[in-house]
């Protein structure tokens, strides 16, 4: 047996390049995260500052008792599907009580369920989860949030159900290329702004030079669509496009801007101590649970991504997920959104040359420092851009070319992405891992119960072959107990295992209860037990057979 390897020596102390470094870093990550908070936040239907606060925390409370130090959390896209569908069956189903205090209460009982799991060490166990599920998921949460958010590109407002926001995209469309008099909105500028946001977003990291490509895309896009907005009126006109009465209520060329209050303290509303009739209600458990499941497993699925693309210290499965159950819970109680690590922001982090938690810790400042001393640039922004935004993020988010690529690899896995990304779209997110989880539960069982039996005759040896094929196990039990009783008496029975992917106690036993009875006929049963060691433990296998 291989030596265990060495553990790693402790990471060296911050020197001032590791200070520098991360610094620099945390800027870069600031200016990601800043349009996705906000975004984020919107997208949900709640004020900006939900996803900023939610920023604050997983930067400065988060970043400290981080498992994985450069991982970076905060709001994400992918649980923008789980807070409107949670908002709006809190509406429907307690009308009397505000959702966004049910949401609250969900999101803080998440949080501990979360610490609970990391203290009972189940960290590990939210990363069993198969990767065309966890894809399948990010497809469907990528063309929900297209489904949304695409409307609110063009200054429009969004279907409730995500099927009819996709029909509806053509008439999206016309509202753009055509708007109907009157409207309240400037739907072709608001267009103009998302397209130019867009083409910024896919073309900047490819066209711009190397020493610029550190400016984060989504910040450029975000400054380009407030000088348009701002100071593009000559150009529309120009072109012929009326400004219509929308740029009175708006300002610039009319497109709407986000909604900022100017104190972020008078935005947080802490939900206080619920009554027991909310703590009973199945819609806050059931919306906990979901919530803690899907922020465990995607953050800790991003934080083996990130392990993936550094050389330090690796992940501390347990301790990031309690560290997150705190950020939650501390979200729940504020009246925030829930977080999770962010893939995005953690690489951003990363190819800025961030070394240490140090980075994390201070977009959280930078953020909180923002937020608090220029909330008037912050209400410059365009909605349309930020929509953008997202609907660039969901389009990654879909990742056709990883499905075109799975489809090569295995079509059972490509068939459960699509099942489980078709699931979350027509259904919801929690349907959808569910049928993507059971999915490739029944694929596991039939794999594990495929067993093929070719049998082999040597009459002129008085002899008999039996070659096993797939995994032996006790759901195929019956199909090599009638292979071996088929057998004739008084025979050499060689059974070859060597081709097997797995054996279990009760075919072992089989064999050599069999064994006893067929040597009382005057036959004999022969099995290499050692090509079979070796075949599962990597050695060279030795010739010959031994007898049972």
């Amino acid at each position: 047996m291989d030596a265990a390897p060495a553990p790693k020596p402790p990471a060296p102390p911050a020197t001032g390049g590791t200070l520098v470094a991360d610094f620099l870093a945390s800027l870069v990550v600031f200016m990601v995260a800043l349009p996705l908070c906000i975004g984020i936040a919107q997208a949900c239907g709640l004020p900006p500052e939900a996803g900023i606060i939610t920023g604050v925390v997983g930067g400065l409370v988060v970043g400290f008792l981080a498992g994985s130090p450069l991982q970076v959390s905060g709001p994400a896209a992918g649980l923008i599907v789980l807070v409107i569908q949670f908002l709006d069956d809190a509406k429907a189903q307690v009308p009397g009580t505000s959702p966004v205090v049910l949401l609250g209460l969900a999101i803080g009982i998440a949080g501990l369920i979360q610490i609970t799991a990391g203290v009972l060490k189940f960290g590990p166990w939210f990363r069993a989860v198969s990767p065309a599920v966890v894809e399948g998921m990010l497809a469907g949460i990528g063309v929900t949030i297209i489904a949304k958010q695409f409307h609110e590109l063009v200054d429009s407002t969004a279907p409730k159900k995500v099927l009819d926001g996709l029909l509806a995209i053509p008439h999206a469309l016309g509202k753009a290329f055509d708007p109907p008099s009157g409207a309240s909105a400037n739907h072709t500028e608001a267009a103009v702004i998302g397209l130019l946001a867009v083409l910024i977003l896919m073309l900047w990291k490819p066209i711009v030079p190397k020493r610029l490509k550190i400016v984060p895309a989504a910040v450029v896009a975000v400054l380009v669509a407030v000088l348009v907005n701002e100071f593009g009126r000559p150009v529309f006109e120009a072109f012929g496009m009326r400004i219509g009465p929308a740029a009175d209520i708006h300002g610039g060329i009319g497109v709407e801007r986000v909604q900022i209050s100017a104190s972020l303290a008078d935005s947080v509303q802490p939900i206080g101590w619920p009554s027991w009739e909310i703590l009973a209600l199945g819609l806050v458990w059931k919306g906990a649970l979901t919530f803690a499941l899907i922020a465990s497993a995607e953050t800790l699925l991003c934080a083996v991504a990130v392990d993936s693309k550094h050389n330090g210290p690796r992940t501390n499965f347990d301790r990031e997920l309690l560290a997150q159950g705190v950020g939650n819970t501390i979200c729940g109680v504020v009246g925030a959104l829930p977080m999770t690590g962010v893939i995005v922001r953690s690489s951003a982090n990363l190819e800025a040359g961030a070394k240490t938690r140090l980075s994390a810790i201070l977009h959280g400042l930078w953020l909180l420092l923002f937020v608090t001393l220029l909330p008037e640039l912050l209400a410059r922004i365009p909605s349309a851009a930020l929509a953008a935004i997202l609907v660039y993020t969901g389009w990654k988010l879909l990742n056709l070319p990883g499905l075109r690529q799975l489809w090569k690899e295995s079509k059972s896995e490509a068939l459960i992405f699509v099942a489980t990304a078709v699931t979350i779209v027509s259904a919801d997110l929690l349907a959808g891992v569910v049928m993507g989880v059971v999915l490739a539960a029944l694929k596991l069982l039939v794999q594990f119960s495929h067993l093929r039996v070719t049998r082999t005759d040597e009459p002129e040896h008085n002899r008999v072959h039996l070659h096993l094929e797939g995994a032996a196990t006790f759901l195929r039990l019956p199909v090599l107990a009638k292979a071996i009783e088929e057998v004739p008496p008084g025979l050499e029975l060689h059974v070859h295992l060597d081709e097997l992917q797995f054996v279990d106690h009760a075919i072992l036993h089989l064999l050599l209860t069999f064994q006893k009875r067929y040597e009382g006929t005057g036959g004999q049963l022969f099995i290499d037990w050692e090509r079979l060691h070796a075949h599962f433990n990597g050695d060279a296998p030795p010739s010959g057979e031994r007898k049972a």
